[in-house]
């Protein structure tokens, strides 16, 4: 049984279609976003100091 070939990461690709055109690895959380949405009524999303 061969394993299944590894995504490369998406290190310095700075567009999602170059992204999905070269096959590189990503997570869709949208799932998650619905979640938070509908069940939450106070959210604190943190950012590292510095970040934009």
């Amino acid at each position: 049984m061969s394993a299944a070939p590894r995504r490369k990461l998406p290190i310095g690709i700075q567009t999602f279609a170059d992204m999905r055109e070269g096959g590189y690895y990503y997570v869709d959380k949208t799932p998650l976003i619905h979640r938070l949405v509908e069940e939450g009524k106070y959210y604190f999303l943190s950012r590292p100091r510095r970040f934009g």
